[in-house]
């Protein structure tokens, strides 16, 4: 019974930590916020694994005028993401979309951990 009891209060734990990671999050309120926030999410077109921000490339120079005028312009930060994302391919993001296929990227591992803790905690009420 302890080790349920003591997986639960780690799932319990994990909540409170992702809850405390979400909710500390920089608010991309102000123009400069979002902007830097937004290139922070897009790769550069012209090199490899590094975001518009980190890049000097002209291509990355590009998408960071882009990224300004938009938000000045009012665009919300999804329409601006979906608008990149027409023009380069779904490769431009750093990190997979939370929707359609993008959402198993994010639900397969953490279906894995809890396949793997769920049959854990069944191997120990055995013994």
């Amino acid at each position: 019974m302890t080790v349920v009891k003591s997986f639960w209060l780690w799932c319990l734990a994990l909540v409170c930590v992702l809850a405390v990671a979400l909710l500390e999050a920089p608010s991309t309120a102000s123009t400069q916020g979002r902007i830097a926030h937004l290139e922070s999410l897009v790769k550069c077109p012209a090199c490899d694994d590094l975001s518009v921000a980190q890049s000097n490339a002209t291509s990355s120079i590009a998408v960071r005028h882009d990224i300004t005028r938009r938000v000045k312009e009012g665009e919300s930060d999804n329409k601006i993401l979906t608008s990149l994302e027409a023009t380069y391919g779904t490769s431009i993001l750093l990190s997979p979309s939370t929707s359609g296929l993008g959402l198993l990227l994010w639900l397969v591992p953490l279906g894995v951990v809890l396949a793997l803790a769920y049959a854990s905690v069944r191997l120990v009420r055995r013994r």
